[in-house]
């Protein structure tokens, strides 16, 4: 069965929120045969990574940058997931209360350098998510979800 890896940094009620939203929308009835796995990012693990077929990364922007724990995951994983991992589709939803796009960069720049495919637009929410910004959390997890189910 496919699966779906969800790796979060969840530490304020905004990040709940949008996190809540692409977990509903990875597990929409619409999108059949997929297993989706949360992990918050300080106990992902490189068997997680090796053991998915996709991912979706979440996190806050913390003075322009990803927060310490989703950058620590990307340490933990980078080398032993290099090679096996290649071409797998992510995703990405930040939250910030102000710029979120140091975090955004930074995420790509890691994930592109492991040669993963952005397979949606990222989700990019600045003060609290709006109904529109938590739709596009829930296409986000959706869309992630489907393009791991037909492979």
């Amino acid at each position: 069965m496919p699966r779906l890896l969800i790796i979060h940094h969840t530490p304020s009620p905004a990040l709940h929120e949008m996190f809540s939203a692409v977990v509903s929308g990875a597990g929409a009835p619409e999108v059949e045969g997929v297993e989706v796995v949360r992990r918050a990012a300080l106990e992902a693990t490189a068997s997680d990574v090796l053991g998915a077929d996709g991912y979706v990364l979440g996190t806050p922007a913390n003075i322009g940058y990803m927060s310490g724990a989703l950058k620590h995951f990307f340490d933990t994983v980078y080398y032993p997931c290099l090679d096996s991992t290649r071409g797998r589709p992510y995703g990405v939803y930040v939250h910030g209360n102000l710029g979120v796009e140091g975090a955004v960069r930074s995420v790509k720049e890691i994930a592109g350098g492991m040669s993963w495919k952005l397979a949606a637009p990222v989700v990019e929410v600045t003060g609290a998510p709006d109904r529109g910004a938590l739709e596009g959390c829930w296409e986000l997890g959706a869309v992630l979800a489907a393009s791991v189910a037909v492979g």
